[in-house]
Order: C-alpha cells, then structure tokens, then sequence
C-alpha cells in the first residue's frame, strides 16, 4: 500500500469516527466544505426540481426567436452570500420577479433532502431577499452555546435554535414571558439557564416558588426577594406594585418635558432616564403558577384574586417600570379561574416544553400559531429540554437549552451574589441566608434491624 493510500484510510478512517461521535467536529473538518461544493452543483437542479425558478422574460424569449437560438431556461433565484457557520451553512438568495418568501419556506423540506442536509429554514429579511440556514447536524442533540454571544442589557442567550442559532430572552423587546411544560419535560432546567444568565446583570431578582422553595431558594443568594407559599407571595406581589407606583412618580418628576427638549429625550420609562436616577430593573420568576390560583376556601379564594389581581397589574403597567414577568406552569388556562386569561394575553413570549395534552399547548400557542401547537405535541419524551419557542408575531421555532446542573446554577448565584440590590419596598423578603438548622423532621420513622 502506497504512503498516499494510507494517508487517503487515514483520512477516511477519521472523517467516520468523527461522524460518529463528534458531529461538530467533523462539520467544521469535513462537512462544511463537503456541503458547499454539494450545494453550489446542485443548486440550479434542485431550485428546478423545487418549483423555485420562474420563466424567461418575454424580451429574452423574443431574443432567441429573432436569433434563432434555443429557448432560454428558467432562471434560478440569484446567490448573494454563501456563509459557512459552525453548525452549517447561511445561504442569501436574491429572487426574482413573481417570486414570493412563502414558496421557500413552504419548500424548506424538499430542500434539505435535495440538499442531504439535516435542517433548513427560511426567512425573509427584506422585500426581495431571503435567508436559507442549513444545519449539517442535530445541533439539539448535544447543545454547545457558542462562546461569544451578543449580550446587551437585559438580554440573556439562555437556548440553542434548531438551525444553530442562539435564542436569547430579550426583556426590552418580550417583557413578560409564560413557560409551560410537564413534570420531567426540561422546564426547571431552562430556568436555571435563566436566572444563571440574568446573575451577572444589573437586575433584581424575585422568586416565587410555591414547592416550599426547593427550586429557588438553593439560588437565594442572589434574589433580593424570596416567597415560599401562597401568603407571603400575596405580600410580596403587593409589595411590587407600591414598588412600581414609586417608580412611576420618579419618572414623573424627570419627564423634562419642556419646549427645548427633543422628543427623543422625554422619559417615558427607566430606560429614558440617566444612569445615576434610573432604578435597578426587577425579574420576577413565578416558579408554579397554578398554587397562586387554587382554592379550597372562601380565604383563599380572597387571596387567590389578590394574588392574580397584582399579576395583571405588574404584567400590564410594569414593563416601562422595569418589572419583567417569567411565569412558569404545567398548565395555564381559564380553569384556573378569572383573571387568567387576562394575565395570559399580556405574556408575549412563549415557551412550551413536553406537554401531556394538546389543550395545553393551545394554552401556549393557540392564539399565536397553529403550527407550533402542533410541533410542541410532537416533543418527544426521551428528549427532555427541547421546546418551542413563540411570541405574538406569529414566528416560532425549536430550541433545547444546554444542561444546567443545580449545583452550577448555584455556583454561579454565590459567584455573583455582590451583585444582588437591596430594594427597600422588598427588605421584608429578602432571603436570609445562613447555616441549616441541625434539627430536621425525618421523612419517616427508623426501624431497627432484627437478629
């Protein structure tokens, strides 16, 4: 055997393993530079075999009769950008006249078997030019957050898209969100994704969480505010909204709404106002929603208004205060009573995990998108983190966020615990952090062994 065959087995031998076992390697060794060159040969045949070309114009086809040559063929949508990525390929196409953004999307399966490649997305970014994203593997299978992302304030990359790109929860864009999903399904997962990406911000955050804080309270240490049931969560929701009425007179008192001031420069949120009067902005996760809205007596059906009462004042008034809405569930629809439905229409980014029913992804989705309903009951179970995500606008996608244990959750809590705010209006329920206390009631009663 030749030295050039042995290198060529080598070669060969490597690409498989790799494969195999190391998807993103051998994308960035192997595949990228493979699938360009498949792309760029098969792209006039496959746009043809799509119905993506459009006919030759009248003055070509006039052209070649007067000439006498042979009649021009369809004209493919032009290429303007081939980007390779780490996950596959951003292909850019210029169309041409007649043709419409919705014929590639509709056409994205028969383009990624024409194309021999696991994923492809469309979108439009402007009139007359749309985006195909190609991946070359299951990027959802083994998350890697890339290590450099686009953080900006109150922005957070918290998930991995199906077509390789990061998700982030943008609070200035999607200020209140809902998260639904069943037990087992990855939620508790994504939020600590969430509130480990929200740690080294500026930003306060507010738990509640309604399991006696066995989700939350581990991450105390940086929350400026903690409840554990229904009562002091009813304090604590009251307590923010005399929180946001102070804010609100604040940002009265510095509209500058004089004659020489641009409109531009009028304050009209915390985010108009200069950096040593703004207020610090709040994140309130709600770990449960449903224990906040059942009741087995009159009293509780009293604090159960209370409760949903605050919900929708924070989730209709807070965002230009500053207080930011993640509401987390199993289910979230009118079963649980008056108000939420109400609550539910101001959530614009939804979030929507494994679920047991179709019913609750109609919660989710229902009056967003009918296709992601369908995709979110198609979640499988032995995949648990992958969910769909969607806001108002109709646009939606998979994403599965990376694994977070609770142990890095909280290492990266304490690591940022300097930067948890005091907010007077909340000190009541500011988490006191301290040693456990040594006695504990036991789970059940030891019995001892007999001879």
């Amino acid at each position: 055997m030749t030295g050039f065959a042995v290198v060529l087995l080598v070669v060969v031998v490597s690409a498989v393993i790799l494969r195999w076992r190391r998807p993103a390697w051998y994308w960035l060794t192997f595949g990228v530079t493979l699938a360009a060159l498949r792309v760029l040969v098969r792209y006039a045949s496959v746009m043809d075999a799509c119905g993506l070309t459009v006919p030759p114009s009248r003055w070509r086809l006039v052209l070649a009769r007067v000439t006498n040559r042979p009649v021009p063929q369809s004209r493919v949508p032009r290429i303007l950008r081939v980007r390779p990525t780490r996950t596959g390929l951003v292909l850019r196409l210029g169309l041409r006249p007649g043709q419409d953004a919705f014929d590639f999307a509709a056409a994205c399966d028969r383009l990624r078997h024409s194309f021999g490649l696991y994923g492809v997305t469309s979108r439009e970014l402007r009139s007359g030019v749309v985006e195909l994203r190609m991946t070359g593997y299951d990027v959802l299978k083994r998350v890697q957050m890339p290590a450099k992302t686009d953080n900006r304030p109150m922005r957070v990359p918290v998930a991995l898209r199906e077509d390789g790109s990061v998700h982030y929860r943008d609070y200035r864009t999607v200020p209140h969100g809902l998260t639904l999903g069943a037990t087992e399904s990855g939620k508790s997962v994504y939020q600590r994704n969430l509130v480990a990406g929200l740690a080294p911000l500026a930003v306060a955050l507010v738990g509640i969480d309604c399991k006696q804080g066995v989700e939350l309270f581990p991450l105390a240490r940086r929350f400026s505010a903690l409840a554990d049931n229904p009562d002091s969560a009813a304090e604590l929701l009251d307590a923010l909204v005399s929180h946001m009425g102070e804010v609100y007179q604040l940002i009265r008192a510095e509209q500058r709404i004089t004659v020489n001031v641009p409109d531009a420069e009028i304050a009209a949120d915390i985010w108009d106002l200069p950096d040593d009067l703004r207020p610090v902005p709040v994140v309130v996760l709600v770990d449960e929603v449903a224990e906040l809205a059942l009741f087995a007596s009159k009293e509780e059906e009293k604090r159960r208004d209370r409760i949903i009462t605050a919900l929708v004042r924070l989730a209709q008034l807070g965002r230009a205060a500053g207080i930011y809405l993640e509401i987390c569930g199993q289910r979230f629809g009118s079963e649980l009573g008056k108000g939420i439905t109400m609550l539910r229409a101001q959530l614009t980014g939804r979030t929507a995990h494994r679920v047991n029913d179709e019913t609750s992804a109609n919660m989710a989705f229902g009056d967003i998108s009918p296709d992601a309903v369908l995709a979110a009951i198609q979640i499988p179970t032995e995949t648990p983190g992958i969910a769909v995500s969607g806001d108002s606008s109709g646009g939606w996608a998979r994403i599965r966020a990376p694994h977070t244990s609770l142990r890095q959750a909280v290492n990266i809590c304490n690591k940022h615990a300097d930067r948890t705010p005091d907010l007077p209006a909340l000190a009541a329920f500011r988490p006191v952090i301290g040693p456990l206390p040594s006695a504990r009631v036991p789970l059940s009663k030891a019995t001892p062994a007999t001879a």
